[in-house]
């Protein structure tokens, strides 16, 4: 009779996903993971290809439970905003994961922002059913909402800013109408506000020589 595993696979990724969310990513190691679960380094490699077979299985974990829990909270009732401020409230309650994941972008960086993709493609939608933009334009939008709402983090968990919600929602609201709007991650689309001040700029320039 085959001898059970007295340290299962489960167990091991458990402990590993809790100091994730506590600490960060960049923490786990075979070492570290085998201290917080009081087991040897041994179940590791026979679970685990290797350490980054590991943490993106952790990842995976990350990722699923910030799509079916943690970015699913509700504020406002406008599902994408609601998503921004969920996702504003995680990178306060953790800020080295946030970090690791968000701003250094040193692990998970194509998991998460598939997730994050996904996510705020659904919520646009949500929240603006009967818009007839073509999947370009809605990814263009989304990629534009994170940017603000990273920016925003990142200036809170740094303690650069602090912004009440109401802030928070109407410079939210202003981006994205604005990306609705206009197309300014186009390569081919001039700016209208730099064509303006060009404009201007030329004028002022005609009258010089006058």
């Amino acid at each position: 009779m085959a001898r059970k595993k007295e340290i299962s696979k489960d167990k091991i990724l458990d402990t590993a996903y809790k100091m994730a969310i506590k600490d960060g990513i960049e923490g786990l190691t075979a070492r570290s993971i085998a201290k917080a679960g009081h087991f040897s380094t041994q179940p590791l490699y026979l679970e685990f290809n290797n350490m980054d077979d590991l943490r993106n299985q952790v990842l995976r974990r990350i990722s699923n439970d910030l799509r079916t829990h943690t970015l699913q909270q509700k504020y406002v009732g406008e599902p994408l905003i609601d998503l921004d401020l969920s996702y504003i409230d995680f990178a306060q309650a953790h800020v080295n994961l946030f970090r690791a994941m968000f701003v250094d972008g040193k692990f998970g960086s194509k998991i998460i922002a598939d997730t994050l993709m996904e996510l705020g493609t659904e919520k646009f939608k949500e929240q603006y059913p009967d818009v007839d933009y073509d999947d370009q334009k809605i990814h263009d939008i989304v990629i534009a909402n994170w940017i603000s709402t990273t920016g925003m983090a990142a200036l809170i968990v740094n303690e650069i800013a602090s912004f009440s919600q109401t802030q928070i929602v109407n410079v939210l609201n202003a981006q994205i109408h604005d990306a609705m709007l206009n197309n300014r991650l186009s390569e081919t689309q001039e700016n209208p506000m730099f064509a303006a001040d060009e404009e201007a700029s030329l004028k002022d320039l005609s009258l010089i020589h006058i």
